[in-house]
C-alpha cells in the first residue's frame, strides 16, 4: 500500500452532506466508504483501475471509494450535471487525491440542472483511454435519444483492453405490441421522462453491436424491474453478447429520488391544470 493510501486509511476523506446524497440515492455512510481497501469491484481485475471515467459521478460515492483503495487509481475522470456535486468533490476529494479530476457537464436536467446548454456533452477524455467505465444508475434515467449518444461515447473512450459497468432498466418489447418499431424505451413520468427509463434488451444488444462493444456478462436485478448490471467489453472477431437472463427476482419496491427542482414544477403544472379547469379550459 502507498504512503498515500495508507494516510487515506488512517485520516478518510470527509462525507458528503446529506443535502448530496439525497440526490443520489444511498444515505448510509457504509455506501460511500471503503475501510478494508479492497477493490471496489473485486470481480473487475486490478490493471483495470489504472485509468477510470465516472459517468454519473455525483458526490463522489464511488470516488471516494477509489480513493481508499489500496491501489489507487492513476487516473480518475467524473462527470457530473449538478454543479453543487462537482464543486463539493473538487473541494473535499482532489485535495487528497490529485489524480482525481472532476468536470461538470452543463446537461440540461429538469430536476438537476435545469438551465443546462444540452442534452449531449462530449467526454472530456482521449479515444481508447480508458481501462475501467462506470456508469452506476446512468443510462436508467436518459432519453432514447441521449442514451444512443452516450453509448458511442462510451465506445469512443473505452479502451481495447478495458471494461465498462453499467446499469440499466430493461423490458422485452415483444410483449408491448403497440409499440412502434422505432421506439424502444418507456417512461414512467411525463413530466419528467428521466425520472426512469426502461430499455428494450433486443435495442442494447443492437446498440452494442453497432457500438463495436459486447455483451461480456449480465447480472439481473435483486428486485424485479430494479437495475440490470451489465458488462461491455469491445467486441473482438467471433465474440457474443453474453444472454440476458430472465427476472426471476421477487417483487418489491426501490423508488428513485425525487429532485426539488422536479417536485417544484409538478406543483406548477397541478395549479395550472386546477386553475384551467376551474375556467373551463379543460372540459
Amino acid at each position: 500500500m502507498s504512503i498515500k493510501n495508507q494516510r487515506n486509511q488512517l485520516q478518510p476523506p470527509p462525507l458528503p452532506p446529506r443535502a448530496l446524497r439525497e440526490l443520489v440515492g444511498p444515505l448510509e455512510d457504509h455506501s460511500y466508504d471503503n475501510p478494508t481497501g479492497e477493490l471496489v469491484f473485486p470481480e473487475i481485475p486490478s490493471s483495470c483501475y489504472k485509468s477510470v471515467f465516472d459517468f454519473g459521478c455525483g458526490c463522489g460515492r464511488i470516488a471516494r471509494q477509489l480513493i481508499q483503495q489500496q491501489e489507487c487509481p492513476s487516473r480518475y475522470v467524473g462527470v457530473d450535471l449538478h454543479r453543487g456535486a462537482i464543486r463539493w468533490c473538487r473541494r473535499n476529494l482532489s485535495p487528497v487525491a490529485r489524480s482525481f479530476e472532476f468536470h461538470h457537464q452543463n446537461i440540461r436536467n429538469l430536476g438537476l440542472n435545469p438551465r443546462g446548454k444540452s442534452e449531449k456533452v462530449p467526454f472530456p477524455v482521449g479515444d481508447n483511454s480508458i481501462l475501467l467505465f462506470v456508469a452506476w444508475s446512468v443510462f436508467t434515467h436518459l432519453t432514447e435519444d441521449v442514451a444512443s449518444f452516450y453509448f458511442s461515447e462510451l465506445a469512443r473512450v473505452l479502451h481495447p483492453n478495458g471494461i465498462a459497468i453499467t446499469t440499466w432498466f430493461l423490458f422485452d418489447k415483444s410483449e408491448f405490441p403497440m409499440m412502434q418499431q422505432f421506439k424502444n424505451a418507456l417512461y414512467i413520468d411525463y413530466i419528467d421522462p428521466t425520472s426512469a427509463v426502461i430499455f428494450d434488451k433486443d435495442w442494447l444488444k443492437r446498440s452494442a453491436t453497432q457500438n463495436g462493444l459486447v455483451i461480456n456478462q449480465v447480472i439481473p436485478p435483486e428486485i424485479r424491474g430494479l437495475q440490470w448490471k451489465v458488462y461491455f467489453t469491445k467486441a473482438t472477431p467471433g465474440r457474443r453478447h453474453a444472454e440476458i437472463p430472465e427476472d426471476r427476482a421477487p417483487l418489491g419496491i426501490y423508488r428513485p429520488p425525487v429532485t426539488p427542482d422536479s417536485k417544484g414544477l409538478r406543483s406548477i403544472l397541478h395549479r395550472i391544470s386546477a386553475r384551467a379547469l376551474r375556467s373551463g379550459y379543460m372540459r
